[in-house]
């Protein structure tokens, strides 16, 4: 067995192509993946030669943070577990730096987008160290962790932001308009209320009123109103499929005290750590159910799926540093924007889907419903396969539209 177990593991040291591990799987396939992203920033630089640099540079750092955060989970479970780690690598092949410490090298490469883990493969049962001699209770959690640190780390993410100064409006909402025939006026809400309280949370402005309202749809909420200096509560059905411009209560609102050129006071804000850490973690549950509620809307028809690749991630990141008067100001909504896309990977990683996290986690429920009974080695590859071939036409996809629409003008921050 050591002979067999040397042999295999001389393999990993000079072909880094081999397919093994939980996250190291199909290395090739990983490496077109950074090319075609490459591309994609290439020719959208080629298209926005002024901003197309800034933007890259900052998709780079935040979208590698989050990845690497991703990898550490897996590497740190492996550890603890003590599965044999071949790799931690920064970036992708080829190979700029290595050192080795233990049994683990540690690698920084030159293609800077993302990260990865080598760990002794989910299917070689040959060395005491692999993950597939494991009990199916330490592969859950080393096959999960990934996407576990990414749901948590929006939690110090949301409470950094919230930290560093940043401007919040002033000033709470005010109903403008109530719609003829919505919940909102069959609750009896009217044009002139001041809002201060969504589902017993207080509402300081227009843009807490919108989440808090898009968190509850499908429920019925109580929202608080003042009224000729009354305080008012009104239960209002938040639908789930409102009418196009209507929204889920059917009310328009804005803010109830504005400067002379329209636009709402603002006030900078610095929250203590005991403060922000609490309040990052409400937003990080807040965030989660609005991904779940956009998700059900989609079934329910209140929603089309909307997508955005690499270039319009990056595009967009770009924008709202552009929109900040200095770097200072950008700090604060860029840590929001990782922490959202933070969240948006470790879901995605949770999927069921073949190729991810949670395709190898639904086989591995698999074999508990069999009773231990594991789907062949080969046949298991080949499904993660096709979902790699389905991925990869998608992102092509996705990237076409994106590089199209911001050609045409079509962007946020245009």
């Amino acid at each position: 067995m050591n002979e067999r177990w040397h042999e295999r593991n001389e393999e990993h040291r000079t072909d880094l192509a081999q397919p093994d591990g939980p996250t190291g799987d199909y290395v090739w396939a990983r490496r077109l993946i950074t090319a075609l992203i490459l591309v994609g920033g290439i020719i959208t630089g080629l298209v926005f030669a002024s901003d197309a640099m800034n933007s890259a540079l900052l998709f780079i750092v935040i979208i590698v943070s989050l990845v690497m955060a991703h990898e550490a989970g897996h590497f740190f479970t492996a550890k603890a577990f003590g599965i044999y780690v071949h790799e931690f690598g920064v970036g992708f092949p080829p190979r700029a730096w290595a050192t080795k410490l233990g049994e683990t090298e540690y690698s920084v490469n030159w293609l800077p987008i993302g990260g990865f883990v080598r760990l002794e493969g989910e299917e070689n049962a040959e060395h005491p160290q692999s993950l597939a001699v494991r009990p199916r209770w330490q592969r859950l959690i080393v096959l999960g962790s990934g996407a576990v640190v990414n749901l948590i780390l929006p939690v110090a993410l949301f409470a950094a932001a919230l930290m560093w100064p940043h401007d919040v409006p002033v000033g709470r909402a005010e109903i403008t308009q109530v719609v003829e025939g919505a919940p909102a006026e069959a609750a009896g809400l009217l044009a002139g209320d001041v809002i201060y309280e969504i589902g017993g949370r207080d509402a300081k402005n227009v843009a807490e009123v919108s989440r808090y309202i898009r968190i509850n749809v499908g429920n019925t909420i109580d929202i608080v109103v003042r009224r000729d200096g009354e305080f008012v509560t009104l239960p209002v059905e938040a639908r789930w499929s409102p009418p196009e411009g209507q929204g889920p209560t059917g009310i328009g609102i804005a803010h109830s005290v504005v400067a002379p050129d329209g636009r709402p006071f603002t006030e900078t804000e610095a929250l203590a750590p005991w403060d922000a850490i609490p309040q990052g973690a409400r937003q990080t549950w807040d965030t989660m159910l609005l991904a779940r509620n956009e998700i059900l809307g989609w079934f329910r028809g209140s929603a089309a799926p909307q997508f955005a690749g690499p270039v319009g991630i990056a595009d967009t990141v770009g924008g709202v540093a552009r929109q900040q008067e200095t770097a200072s100001d950008a700090v604060s909504p860029l840590l929001e924007i990782a922490a959202l896309l933070s969240i948006n990977l470790g879901i995605l990683n949770l999927l069921p889907l073949p190729m991810l996290d949670g395709g190898r986690i639904f086989f591995l429920l698999i074999e508990v419903v069999r009773r231990g009974k594991r789907i062949a080695p080969e046949k298991e590859a080949f499904v993660h396969m096709m979902g790699f071939l389905v991925f990869i036409t998608f992102a092509l996809v996705v990237t076409f539209l994106d590089i199209s629409r911001i050609a045409s003008g079509d962007s946020l921050f245009r």
